[in-house]
C-alpha cells in the first residue's frame, strides 16, 4: 500500500469553508434551558486569539438557526487579539460587535471577556491546554456554555480536576464542545458505524501515523533577552510539556482518539520509544524544547488488540499522516490524509488494493459540524457534553508520551494519577510571576530521560 504524503495545512484554517448539515446531537431528557437571558441571540467571547481561536470563532459565527455575535476577545498578548480582530471584523462584520473596551489583554482577560456574557452564552478556549482547566472553571461559575481546543489536560492532576468539573458542568445543563473534530467528520463517523456493525469483522491492529517536518513551534532556539521567560514559553507552547504536553499530546491527539473510537474502547496501557536526534539548527544554535523528534507507542486494549502509533518531525525523511485498521473481514483506511481527510473506505484482503467495498462520499467540513452540533444543542435544549470524552483522549495521548519519556510500561491509572502536575497555580499567574519551566545557566531546559527519570517526565 502507498501510503498517502502529508499535507501541511493549518489545523484551523481561518476562514475555513463551511460545508455540511448540522450534526445530531444525543437525546435525552428534558432539561432546564440554559440559553442567553431574555434574548435568542448568543453572545460568544473569545479567550485565546491564534489561529486555532480565531478559526474556532469563524466557525461558531456561520452556525445557522439564529442570531449569534462575537462580543469579547482576550488575549494574553496584544499583537494576536488585533490581528484576529482584523480577520473577523472584516470577514463577518455583522457577526463581530467588539469594540476596544471589550477587548482584554493579560493573564486574567478570560475573566474580563467572559463577564461581557450572560448565562446561557458561549466562551471559547484556545489558549494553550495549560490554562483551560482555569478558564473552565471560571465559565462554570458564570453558566457558560463552552468550546474547547484539545487536548484539554496534559497531566494527572488537572485531568481529575477535569473530570469533576465534566460532571458538574452537567448537573448545570450547560453544553461543552471540545474540538477533537474527528468525531464530526461525517467520513469517520460512517466508517466507525460499519465498524461496529462488524463490516471489518473483529479488529486485529490500527496504525496511525503523523510523520513530516519540524512545524508551527515544535523546535525553539534559547530564549532572546528582549522577551520575559513566561512570555516566550506560552508564545511558543509546543516546544513545552508544561504548557501543550509538547508536540506528542497537541500533535498527535487526534488520530488517537479517532482509531480509539472506532475500537469503542480505551487502551488500559502503552509502552514506547523516542528520542532527539537533530537538536542544533544550521548555524550551530541549540535547540532547548522539550520534544523528542521521534516517537513510536503501542496501546494495548484489555482484550489484547494494539494501536501503533508513530509520530516524527524530521526534514527530508518519509512523510505519513493518516490512520488505518485491519480486521478479519479486511482493511480499512480511516483517515486518508491529515488528522480526518476522507474519503473513508473499507477493502477485501489487507491492503487498498483493488476497488473499495465501500467508500464515503461526504466531505462536508468537521470544524464547522462540531460548531452546528453545539449551538444546535444549546438552541434546542438537548444535552451535549463533551468534556469527559476529551479528558479521556487527553489522558490516553498523555499516556503514550510518558512512556516514550521515561521509558516504562505506562496504564491509563497510572497515568491520571500520576502526581506530577507540570504547572501548579496557573489561577494565580500574572505576566510577572516566574514561568514555570526555568532553564539553566546555558539557557536549556529539562528534558525527558528514559530509564533514568522513570517516574515523571522531567
Amino acid at each position: 500500500m502507498e501510503p498517502e504524503k502529508p499535507s501541511l495545512t493549518s489545523r484551523r484554517q481561518f476562514l475555513a469553508r463551511t460545508g455540511g448539515a448540522a450534526a445530531s446531537v444525543l437525546a435525552g431528557v428534558s432539561l432546564p434551558a440554559v440559553h442567553a437571558q431574555g434574548s435568542s441571540l448568543i453572545r460568544v467571547a473569545l479567550i485565546g486569539c491564534g489561529g486555532r481561536g480565531s478559526g474556532a470563532a469563524y466557525n461558531a459565527l456561520s452556525t445557522k438557526g439564529g442570531p449569534i455575535q462575537l462580543v469579547a476577545m482576550a488575549d494574553a498578548y496584544e499583537d494576536r487579539l488585533k490581528s484576529s480582530y482584523l480577520g473577523l471584523s472584516n470577514a463577518l462584520k455583522d457577526k463581530v460587535d467588539v469594540p476596544e473596551d471589550r477587548r482584554f489583554v493579560g493573564f486574567d482577560a478570560y475573566k474580563h471577556a467572559m463577564d461581557c456574557l450572560k448565562p446561557g452564552d458561549v466562551a471559547i478556549f484556545a489558549t494553550p491546554p495549560a490554562f483551560r482547566w482555569v478558564h473552565f472553571q471560571y465559565a462554570l461559575q458564570k453558566g457558560l456554555h463552552v468550546f474547547m481546543e484539545k487536548p484539554v489536560t496534559v497531566d494527572g492532576p488537572t485531568s481529575k480536576r477535569m473530570l469533576q468539573m465534566a460532571e458538574e458542568a452537567t448537573a448545570k445543563n450547560l453544553k461543552v464542545g471540545v474540538g477533537l473534530m474527528s468525531r464530526h467528520a461525517r467520513n469517520l463517523q460512517e466508517l466507525q458505524q460499519r465498524v461496529q456493525n462488524g463490516e471489518l469483522g473483529e479488529i486485529l491492529l490500527m496504525r496511525g501515523y503523523r510523520m513530516h517536518g519540524p512545524v508551527a513551534f515544535f523546535e525553539s532556539r534559547p530564549k532572546p533577552p528582549n522577551i520575559s521567560e513566561l512570555e516566550y514559553q506560552v508564545r511558543r507552547f509546543h516546544s513545552f510539556l508544561w504548557a501543550s504536553g509538547g508536540a506528542f499530546s497537541d500533535f498527535y491527539i487526534h488520530i488517537i482518539d479517532h482509531l480509539c473510537w472506532m475500537k469503542n474502547a480505551w487502551p488500559v496501557k502503552a509502552q514506547a520509544l523516542g528520542g532527539r536526534h537533530y537538536k542544533t539548527a544550521p548555524d550551530g544554535t541549540p535547540f532547548v524544547d522539550q520534544n523528542f523528534d521521534t516517537y513510536s507507542v503501542e496501546y494495548v486494549f484489555a482484550d489484547g488488540t494494539r494501536l501503533l502509533f508513530n509520530g516524527r518531525c524530521i526534514n527530508g525523511a518519509e512523510g505519513i499522516y493518516s490512520s488505518y485498521l485491519h480486521g478479519t473481514k479486511g482493511f480499512a483506511i480511516a483517515s486518508r490524509s491529515n488528522d480526518c481527510g476522507g474519503p473513508s473506505a473499507i477493502y477485501r484482503g489487507q491492503d487498498a488494493t483493488g476497488m473499495p467495498l465501500w467508500q464515503s462520499r461526504d466531505n462536508s467540513n468537521p470544524y464547522q459540524n462540531e460548531w452546528d452540533a453545539l449551538i444546535s444543542a444549546i438552541r434546542n435544549n438537548k444535552p451535549f457534553n463533551e468534556l469527559k470524552r476529551g479528558v479521556e483522549a487527553s489522558v490516553v495521548t498523555s499516556m503514550g508520551r510518558m512512556a516514550a519519556h521515561t521509558g516504562r510500561e505506562i496504564t491509563y491509572e497510572q497515568m491520571l494519577n500520576c502526581p506530577h502536575e507540570f504547572a501548579p497555580g496557573l489561577d494565580r499567574l500574572t505576566a510577572d510571576s516566574p514561568a514555570p519551566l526555568q532553564a539553566d545557566a546555558q539557557g536549556r531546559y529539562p528534558v525527558p530521560k528514559p530509564g533514568i527519570l522513570t517516574d515523571r517526565e522531567y
